[in-house]
């Protein structure tokens, strides 16, 4: 029967060292995954300890900057050297810089996109080759790649992997390897916890479902988009954002004339 489960399947999420990545790499590893997760702290972080003896999977830790091609090499390298397959990877590490249009500068999107469209690239660049036939890549974008949001950088960056994307489910498509993207709303996450309550208020107003989201109810989707329920599943791109971005910034027109 096809399940859920991921028994016997090596998958690298990056940046997993909290919030949304901490939570993926633990949902994996209970559905029975080899989950190699990554980050830049050296040591594993404490919020990934608690998964490390689960009794399903296995949660092994490496330290990386997701920009540096090297790094990623060596990952390669590593994985190669105990000979083990990627099935899966997740390309979750991202960065936020909240300058508006006529601040931010080219070290701003610089910045950016070294980590949240480049880091994705050199993931799929190192790890494909060591994948086959039903691996799954799955892209953390974001509700600010679906919509004009204001932090100029952090925008265009998440536009930018929703290209990246497709154009890797194209290219990627007939070696049967997957690519999609999850695009999370307002999720509590350490990136949010920072976001000034007038950000907060009038995100929730824009929001049908009226809350913020959980890192298990995006780590859910990335599951689902890793195993086998999702087999015919590729270039697709999923809000998980309460119903954000469905609406077209009708909400507060429509609240308006209640």
């Amino acid at each position: 029967m096809v399940s859920l489960q991921l028994e016997g399947r090596t998958v690298v999420v990056t940046g997993a060292g909290q919030g949304q990545g901490a939570a993926e790499a633990r949902l994996l590893v209970e559905a029975g995954a080899r989950v190699i997760a990554t980050d830049l702290a050296a040591d594993m972080p404490a919020e990934l300890a608690r998964a490390e003896s689960g009794p399903a999977g296995q949660l092994l830790y490496r330290q990386l900057d997701v920009s540096d091609a090297s790094g990623w090499s060596e990952l390669a390298s590593w994985l190669q050297s105990h000979g083990w397959r990627v099935d899966g990877l997740v390309n979750n590490a991202g960065i936020t810089q909240r300058s508006r249009l006529l601040d931010a500068s080219v070290a701003d999107l610089q910045k950016v996109y070294g980590v949240n469209v480049a880091g994705a690239l050199l993931g799929i660049q190192s790890l494909a080759p060591l994948m086959g036939s039903g691996a799954s890549i799955v892209n953390v974008g974001s509700v600010a790649g679906l919509t004009a949001h204001y932090p100029v950088a952090y925008t265009t960056s998440k536009w930018a992997l929703r290209g990246l994307s497709q154009l890797a489910a194209l290219e990627l498509g007939p070696r049967g390897i997957r690519v999609n993207t999850v695009h999370p709303g307002f999720i509590e996450t350490p990136m949010t916890a920072g976001a000034k309550p007038e950000f907060r208020q009038a995100t929730l107003a824009e929001t049908p479902l009226g809350r913020t989201g959980g890192v298990e109810e995006v780590a859910g989707v990335v599951l689902f988009l890793l195993s086998p329920l999702s087999s015919y599943v590729t270039g697709a791109e999923i809000p998980v954002d309460g119903g954000q971005s469905s609406h077209g910034g009708a909400k507060s027109v429509s609240d308006a004339l209640r």
